[in-house]
């Protein structure tokens, strides 16, 4: 399966173009990792397919889940099956000081095609996402606060949220009382005890499309998760599951390449071809991701801008994720909101 393609096949083709304009003959097959469900499809259509076109390689999608851990016991194995990894700042945080991650090559990838502020040094946005409160409308009539997350006599019912403290931390505190733009450095035993008081009436997801199945099936009557999934599930159930980006948490969908990954710098030349703007927009139109592109939003047809993240009118009503805080306190905080859990 990680065989060597051979690019120059039809008569004529004596090389294939790559970003930043390097010609190759061959093109490593490259394995994207993504968290499955309906976001193999999506990927494949906005990224796989420009991809296959423009460079003559290959790109299949591992739609099996890429938790840090995967990561780390990849690498650290020597048994590295990925090449680009569907991340975030939790990922880069935890694995990146570890030396578990590439670098991003920014003389292959193009700064200027991304967010201001969201490409790192092991990581590069590939979308925008937000962390959002969404609940069943059939129980819960009016649009509740992230409060009415923790108000059970008025709100009776389950609640969801990820088996992971990124983004849960924050909308506990801004549910506790912490203004947006005052949440770092995050209090994080504050949140932690906000947290555990309902510890009882929670379920916690691993995966996207397992949050979408929790909400869809009423397991649950409310739940935070990613917009991508709460915007597929109002679209699937004609609204009965809806949700809002008030008090949501803005956040960098990032690429990130596992140390060792068997394409090598193929990964740098997939990762600058899932920069144009137009597969961008065609990720938005499909699960909502927001572009990373800035030249996009000229693009995004006005029916699409209320499920953009990154549209002003919903950023306005967000906070907006702290890189600095993850990479030095990531790990430490998440194994924390594990134990309790677990306790």
């Amino acid at each position: 399966r990680r065989g060597v393609l051979k690019g120059g096949a039809l008569a004529g083709a004596a090389a294939i173009g790559l970003a930043g304009g390097a010609a190759r003959a061959q093109a490593k097959e490259v394995v994207l990792a993504n968290f499955g469900g309906d976001a193999v499809k999506a990927m494949n259509e906005a990224f796989v397919v420009p991809y296959e076109k423009k460079t003559g390689g290959k790109m299949v999608i591992d739609g099996s889940g890429p938790s840090n851990g995967k990561i780390k016991t990849m690498v650290q194995a020597r048994n590295v099956t990925w090449d680009v990894v569907d991340s975030g700042l939790g990922g880069t945080g935890e694995l990146g000081p570890l030396g578990l991650l590439e670098e991003i090559d920014y003389s292959i990838v193009d700064k200027s095609k991304v967010t201001a502020g969201f490409a790192y040094k092991y990581g590069v946005c590939n979308y925008m996402f937000s962390t959002v409160q969404a609940w069943d409308s059939s129980k819960i009539k009016e649009k509740p606060t992230l409060a009415d997350f923790f108000d059970f006599k008025k709100y009776p019912g389950k609640r969801l949220m990820r088996k992971d403290s990124q983004a849960m931390y924050e909308l506990a505190l801004m549910a506790d009382g912490v203004p947006k733009d005052k949440l770092y450095p995050l209090d994080t035993a504050r949140a932690l005890k906000k947290i555990a008081a309902i510890k009882k009436d929670l379920l916690f997801w691993s995966s996207g499309a397992e949050s979408q199945t929790m909400l869809r099936e009423g397991e649950v009557v409310m739940g935070w998760l990613w917009h991508t999934r709460a915007n597929l599930l109002r679209r699937d159930t004609n609204r009965k599951i809806t949700f809002s980006f008030d008090g949501g948490l803005l956040q960098p969908g990032l690429w990130v390449v596992p140390k060792g990954n068997p394409a090598g710098k193929q990964v740098m030349a997939a990762i600058a071809s899932m920069q144009d703007p137009e597969g961008q927009v065609k990720l938005l139109a499909s699960m909502g991701n927001g572009p990373a592109n800035p030249a996009a939003a000229s693009m995004v047809p006005a029916e699409l801008r209320e499920v953009d993240p990154g549209a002003p009118a919903n950023e306005a009503v967000q906070a907006r994720i702290d890189a600095d805080w993850y990479e030095k306190n990531y790990s430490k905080a998440r194994q924390e909101f594990l134990d309790m859990i677990a306790s």
